[in-house]
């Protein structure tokens, strides 16, 4: 079995490797190969790869190319995990939102209508590729905004599911309060790509979620940066990316006194490769947990393989909606529990979301719709109708200001500016 990992050359490789290292009984691989247009990249990290894989006694081969062609060409299954523009565009998102009163991040709000213009497109090209190359193969997409990706894939005929580290971190993290295993954990997890929330914690069959909350609400509160009493007003658990909703003003003063979230990953990153760079080292390093997708290695693995080996085993994914949320369009992609087989995902049954989440699901919902219009389409006018209709946002001169903004800082990477 090949498996192919585009943006190979990220600092997030070796944690997935690890994983491909380590759980190789659920994902049997012969060769993965990473893929990059990053010539000077791709080998220091293919070189730690190969020797992760040989400390963990992997049989298979760990092969890199910068010819996207060549490296999806067979492969059973494409991992997506690019960032358009680098850390440098990242940065962008991050700062001219912020001049204008908005949260400047680079999945929510104007900086994720960035992302979302400037890498829809180059998702686009390299899925036809695949299609081309290897027409059976699946899709998993990693790359950000995974919602607004994920909807482009599906709407354009490819066979694709997104994932996303937050139900598993949430998994993983409840488990350890509880003292049970992760696998003894199963979350009513529910909403859009980083608007989710865990309405139910089951144990055993029993909701435990009363218990966490009474029991743990500090260390949640802590985890979350909210209030200790706002999951007991909710009645659930919100995604950490809720914070720029329910704390808006407050995170934009926080973010504008202290250095963007860019910088400290630039800074990890250049530590991380020199690391890498280094031929004893043949593990992933402490510093990777710092870099961000926690457990990601572990929920790739399970999806892949549920894709590849039909095994119908329920995972977090997105998807298209199909009337599991019925106040949504069908087209819609969202995030919840699914079963996965060779036929791709789909949705459990859930109960019906609370006025209190769905009408904040319901906004976010149109605004993605206009984002991936925009996206595919261009057009100002487009990315002022985006985001005007984003939550965050709303206001027509805050708007307008935010598209000439985005504009000017994104033009090089824009077709049609």
């Amino acid at each position: 079995m090949k498996l192919a990992v585009v943006g190979g050359g990220s600092t997030y490789t070796p944690e997935l490797v690890d994983g491909f290292a380590r759980l190789r009984a659920s994902l049997p691989v012969d060769e993965l190969v990473l893929i990059d247009p990053a010539a000077d990249r791709l080998e220091t990290v293919g070189g730690l790869a190969r020797r992760i894989f040989a400390r963990q006694g992997h049989p298979g081969r760990v092969t890199w190319t910068t010819d996207l062609d060549a490296g999806v060409d067979g492969a059973a299954a494409v991992l997506l995990q690019l960032r358009v523009g680098g850390q440098a565009a990242r940065a962008q998102d991050e700062s001219w939102p912020l001049e204008c009163g908005c949260v400047g991040q680079e999945t929510t709000g104007a900086g994720g209508l960035a992302k979302a213009l400037r890498t829809v497109p180059v998702v686009l090209d390299i899925a036809e590729r695949v299609r081309r190359r290897s027409p059976d193969a699946w899709i998993v997409d990693f790359t950000n905004p995974v919602g607004i990706v994920t909807r482009a894939l599906l709407t354009a005929g490819h066979r694709a599911v997104g994932l996303c580290n937050v139900a598993i971190g949430f998994q993983r993290k409840f488990a350890a309060l509880l003292g049970v295993t992760p696998q003894e954990v199963t979350l009513d997890h529910v909403g859009l790509n980083h608007l989710t929330w865990e309405r139910e914690v089951r144990v055993g069959g029993v909701d435990v979620l009363p218990k966490l909350l009474s029991d743990h609400g500090d260390a949640l509160a802590a985890d979350l940066r909210l209030p200790r009493e706002l999951p007991a007003r909710l009645g659930a658990v919100p995604s950490y990316y809720l914070r720029y909703f329910y704390r808006h003003d407050e995170v934009v003063e926080e973010l504008r006194g202290k250095p963007s979230r860019a910088e400290e990953v630039a800074a990890m990153e250049r530590e991380l490769l020199e690391m890498y760079q280094d031929p004893a080292l043949d593990e992933k390093p402490a510093l990777l947990a710092k870099r961000g997708g926690a457990y990601y290695s572990e929920a790739a693995v399970a999806l892949t393989s549920a894709l590849l080996g039909d095994t119908g085993e329920v995972q977090v994914v997105n998807t298209l909606n199909n009337g599991t949320l019925p106040f949504l369009p069908d087209d819609a992609v969202i995030e919840v529990p699914a079963a996965v087989d060779a036929r791709g995902a789909r949705p459990l049954p859930v109960r019906s979301l609370e006025p209190l989440f769905s009408g904040l699901v319901a906004g976010v919902t149109a605004y993605e719709h206009l984002a991936l219009r925009a996206a595919l389409e261009g057009g100002r006018d487009r990315v002022f109708q985006a985001l005007l209709a984003h939550p965050l946002i709303g206001q027509d001169t805050t708007a307008d200001r935010l598209t000439d903004a985005l504009i000017a800082h994104n033009r090089h990477h824009l077709a049609w500016a």
